[in-house]
């Protein structure tokens, strides 16, 4: 009887790591096509509103689901967690890298994005969520010299300096929205979504305000595929399942999914967007890849 029970815990455990591993290849794969929408996206909406656009919708879908399945909502710390994830995962990085793809190139702006798991480890470090070793800054060297290597002469020439340190303060808030995220109490992660898109769309909606974006829908059919992809897959389904695995694994080894964005991201931006991607683009990539696993994927494994 009591083999059986301890087969059961293990079944019931194997099955929740599978469903783990299923939801950190669902933010993989949606997170790789989701610059080239939002790209498509900002062809024709303003990009704060067609950011505030699309989080008004998925916070609006989250809701329904959240009302229908009865989730307790959420208060004291764990009501302040969500909100505070909302604002700094959602509302302000968003902002940052919409306005940023407005000019910077979908396939550059996701192998920046590859810093992601190593500035996690490093607040991570911070916050004592994790230990610190000296290789995650050896790690942090090379990523840049990756990224810098990879642009050439592009930074403040051909690629605008304002935008792509826009995306760069967007991976660095984003990060520490995530290792903060961990030092409040867990919430359903469709009530955690709920607010967080709601706190976000909120934000995103004031600056677009102060920005005199012109509000309207989108009026091509090219950008509503894309907005209608990035409300249900690329927000619905790619956040629930970010914050599903967030809530079972460390801050630092969700956040690796960053690392394998880039090969769906390179792929769909030159199908769809005819972008080129030199040897010296994909060289810088690969160097900023090794970086961050010498910091921070390799560092896991000890």
């Amino acid at each position: 009887m009591e083999g059986t029970k301890q087969e059961t815990v293990r079944s019931n455990a194997a099955g929740r790591d599978a469903l783990t591993l299923l939801a950190f290849l669902a933010v993989v794969i949606l997170g790789g096509s989701n610059a080239v929408a939002v790209r498509f996206s900002n062809f024709e909406l303003p990009p704060f509103w067609g950011a505030a656009l699309r989080f008004t919708a998925a916070a609006l879908i989250f809701w329904i689901i959240v009302l229908l399945r009865r989730v307790a909502f959420p208060r004291g710390r764990a009501l302040t967690g969500a909100i505070i994830y909302g604002a700094m995962t959602v509302g302000i990085p968003y902002a940052f890298l919409y306005w940023g793809l407005v000019t910077i190139p979908a396939s550059l702006a996701i192998v920046m994005l590859t810093l992601g798991p190593l500035v996690t480890y490093l607040f991570a470090w911070a916050h004592h969520q994790e230990t610190f070793r000296w290789r995650s800054i050896l790690g942090a060297v090379v990523a840049f010299a990756g990224i810098l290597f990879g642009l050439g002469t592009g930074i403040g020439t051909t690629i605008p300096l304002l935008p792509f340190a826009g995306i760069l303060f967007a991976v660095i808030i984003s990060a520490e929205g995530t290792v903060l995220y961990k030092t409040f109490p867990g919430n359903d992660p469709l009530m955690v979504n709920a607010l967080a898109l709601s706190t976000g769309a909120v934000i995103l909606l004031v600056i677009s305000l102060i920005a005199g974006e012109t509000w309207h829908l989108p009026g091509n059919q090219a950008t509503w595929i894309a907005y209608i992809y990035l409300v249900i897959f690329g927000s619905v389904v790619m956040f629930y399942s970010f914050v599903y695995v967030l809530n079972r694994w460390t801050a630092s080894a969700t956040s690796y999914s960053m690392l394998l964005i880039p090969v769906a991201t390179f792929l769909v931006a030159a199908w769809l967007l005819d972008e080129q991607i030199t040897l010296r683009f994909l060289a810088g990539s690969v160097l900023v890849g090794f970086g961050v696993w010498l910091g921070a994927i390799s560092q896991a494994k000890q």
